[in-house]
This record gives C-alpha cells, sequence and structure tokens, in this order.
C-alpha cells in the first residue's frame, strides 16, 4: 500500500469517526446530555444508515462489559482473599506479642519469687 494510499485511508477514518461524533452527538443533545453514550453512537450508525455495522458494534460492546465486569469481579475477589491474609497476619503477630508477654511476666513472677526466698532466707 502506498504512502498516498496509508493517508487518504488515514484521512477517511478521521472524517468518518467526526462524522459519526457529530451524529451522536445529536443525540445525546436531544436528550438534553454532554456525555455521549453507546446508544447514541448506535442511533448515529443507523442514522448514517450504516445498519450492518450495529450489530457487530452491539457485540463488541458487549464483549467489552463482560471484560469489564470479570476484571472488576477480580479486583473484588484480589481484594477479599488479601484482606482475611491479613488478618490471619495480624493474628499471628498478636499471638506472638502474647506469647512473648506472657515469658516476660513469667520470668518477672520468677524474679518476684527469688526475692521473696531471698528476703525469707
Amino acid at each position: 500500500v502506498s504512502k498516498e494510499a496509508r493517508s487518504a485511508i488515514s484521512r477517511a477514518a478521521s472524517v468518518f469517526v467526526l462524522y459519526a461524533t457529530s451524529c451522536a452527538n445529536n443525540f445525546a443533545m436531544k436528550s438534553k446530555r454532554k456525555t455521549l453514550s453507546a446508544a447514541d453512537v448506535l442511533a448515529a450508525m443507523e442514522e448514517m444508515e450504516f445498519d450492518r455495522f450495529i450489530t457487530p458494534l452491539k457485540d463488541a460492546l458487549e464483549a467489552y462489559k463482560r471484560e469489564q465486569r470479570g476484571k472488576k469481579e477480580a479486583s473484588e475477589q484480589k481484594k477479599k482473599d488479601k484482606k482475611p491474609e491479613n488478618e490471619e497476619h495480624k493474628s499471628k503477630e498478636n499471638e506472638e506479642d502474647t506469647e512473648e508477654v506472657k515469658m516476660v511476666e513469667d520470668e518477672e513472677q520468677k524474679e518476684i519469687e527469688n526475692e521473696e526466698e531471698d528476703v525469707e532466707n
């Protein structure tokens, strides 16, 4: 493909996207919205008489939504999985701290007992 052909295709694609966006924007404005939605784009395709693109666009949109849901669910599951792990880690730390405190208390108790024995003697 020649350089001129690539340039012409690129320009044609740009014009098509701008025209489709303009048509979709008209649908959004009729609905008193500033943000374009997928429904606006699909309606624009129909208005522009590109009906054969509507089904592939809907399929691609559904695939995208499924992918996003999957990512969101995976992220939420990862957060849930990570949370108990942190709690287990904290629990282990608390057990270790408790054991250390018990050891110190036992040593202090022994020292007190030894001191009492020394005083008795």
